[in-house]
């Protein structure tokens, strides 16, 4: 049999350890791999290399990004091209696909699964947004990069007397805000899925200084978005494929609390380097289940499945589980935090 796959979206830790557990895999049952350059684009312009396990492949498990590169491409050229992917994936004596990557690639997995490609897809994001998996490799890097973040914050901002905002990724979804805020000790943490009011907020910090503390620190998600009406922000603007482009929005709430409660605010955004450096344990491990497993399932003909983790144990769901809608924080998670606010 012979296995390819790709990388495709934004890089995230873990990626390495997939490809690393697929080829691995299928070596040990007599099968080849080969991996397309830079995701999409790359099946779509026949960009192959033949992956061995050797030494180089099994060294590549704690590297961060992807030895294969990544890219975006916008879903109209996708599917207008998928008579000559299915003609790259036949000219390259392809049996299954298997590509890794979020909500995004997981729907093009899907339109291929509709066209009569044999796809097994893996999940992976460092959001954790992805439906039907309780954890996605990834997350747990970010959350890690960001409380480590945090927690240095907190010294400077004790030492200075002053309100430290630490902007973490998050466009939809805040789960990285909400693991890294309560793992850090944020005072406020704030997520796309529950509207601030910056007058509450700002009444926490102010109640925090009448108390006799000196700082405070609020972890913001980029996407994170006021209440209607009690705060201006601009109209969003789009990009090509579709994606809201965001505002500085720590800057935002950092002017509208130093405004208000006459004190020193800084902003701070973690940004990319959240994706970036070496994967942690618990990523590494779920990503070589989720290799392990997806693997195994294209050997035995189990195609049209996403590998997910339920509890303990590594599952296969359907597309329709795994893409639609995304996985957002629900509210109760939400209220545990916020008990700890102020």
């Amino acid at each position: 049999m012979r296995i390819a796959t790709l990388t495709s979206g934004g890089d995230c830790p873990g990626l390495n350890a997939v490809i690393r557990g697929i080829v691995r895999t299928a070596a040990g049952e007599g099968h080849t791999v080969v991996g397309f350059e830079d995701g999409w684009q790359g099946l779509l312009e026949d960009r192959r290399v033949q992956l061995y396990d050797d030494d180089f492949i099994d060294r590549i498990l704690r590297r961060g990004g992807t030895i294969l590169g990544t890219g975006r491409l916008h879903p109209d050229d996708f599917m207008a091209g998928i008579d000559r992917v299915k003609a790259n994936l036949e000219d390259a004596g392809i049996d299954a696909l298997i590509p890794i990557g979020g909500e995004g690639t997981l729907k093009g997995a899907r339109f291929l699964h509709d066209n009569g490609v044999p796809v097994i897809g893996v999940p992976k994001t460092i959001d954790n947004d992805v439906n039907g998996t309780d954890y996605t490799f990834g997350f747990d890097t970010a959350v890690a990069v960001a409380t480590d973040a945090i927690d240095r914050l907190h010294t400077t901002a004790e030492s200075h007397d002053r309100v430290m905002i630490v902007e973490v990724m998050g466009r939809h979804v805040g789960w990285i805000a909400l693991h890294a805020g309560m793992a850090g000790g944020a005072h406020e943490i704030l997520i796309p899925e529950f509207p601030f009011d910056i007058d509450d907020v700002c009444r926490r910090m102010a109640r925090r200084f009448q108390l006799g503390e000196k700082y405070g620190i609020i972890v913001v998600a980029e996407g994170a978005l006021p209440k209607e009406g009690t705060l201006d922000v601009a109209e969003r603007e789009v990009d090509q494929f579709g994606h809201e482009k965001f505002q500085d929005m720590s800057a935002l709430i950092a002017k509208e609390i130093e405004n208000r409660l006459d004190t020193d605010v800084r902003s701070t955004v973690l940004g990319h380097i959240q994706r970036g450096g070496t994967p942690t344990a618990f990523d590494r491990v779920l990503a070589t289940r989720f290799a392990v497993n997806a693997t195994k399932a294209a050997i035995r003909g189990d195609f049209g499945k996403v590998v997910a983790l339920k509890g303990g144990s590594i599952e296969l769901i359907d597309f329709e589980e795994a893409v639609g809608t995304l996985k957002e924080v629900p509210e109760k998670r939400y209220e545990t935090a916020r008990s700890l606010f102020g």
